[in-house]
């Protein structure tokens, strides 16, 4: 999937095709730099699979819950303020990598080294014009 995005109005659509061109993942690195956009593609995806928590930046807590009617949960993840990979493994990573749950990861490379093999990489870069291109 690459798609450039002129807008947050465009996320919607993003969102839609990413899921769908990934249908079997449940597991998604979202890389880019500070201000990319990571948090806001990530509310656009759980806004798209039902989630009726507003998705908000786990900077602080590491890890948010957004609940869906009927459906498994969806797991939020920042890792932009852990030091050693030692710190998600004292709140149980291991769990929500493993199970059915759709886990959203933010900076993931702070914890590739534990990422299963099934993980989608997706890329968010900032474009001159202020787009953004998201790549999987």
């Amino acid at each position: 999937m690459k798609m450039v995005v002129k807008g947050t109005g465009e996320l919607p659509l993003a969102a839609k095709v990413l899921l769908e061109e990934h249908s079997g993942s449940r597991i998604f690195a979202i890389h880019g730099e500070m201000g990319a956009g990571k948090t806001t593609f990530i509310k656009a995806i759980c806004n798209y699979l039902g989630c009726t928590d507003t998705a908000l930046s786990p900077t602080f807590t590491l890890v948010n819950e957004y609940l869906r009617p009927g459906s498994d949960p969806v797991y939020h993840f920042d890792f932009y303020r852990i030091n050693t990979i030692t710190e998600v493994f004292d709140f149980g990573i291991e769990e929500y990598l493993g199970g059915e749950y759709y886990c959203f990861l933010e900076w993931p490379e702070k914890i590739e080294k534990i990422l299963p093999g099934n993980t989608t990489e997706v890329h968010i870069t900032v474009n001159p014009d202020g787009s953004r291109t998201i790549e999987s």
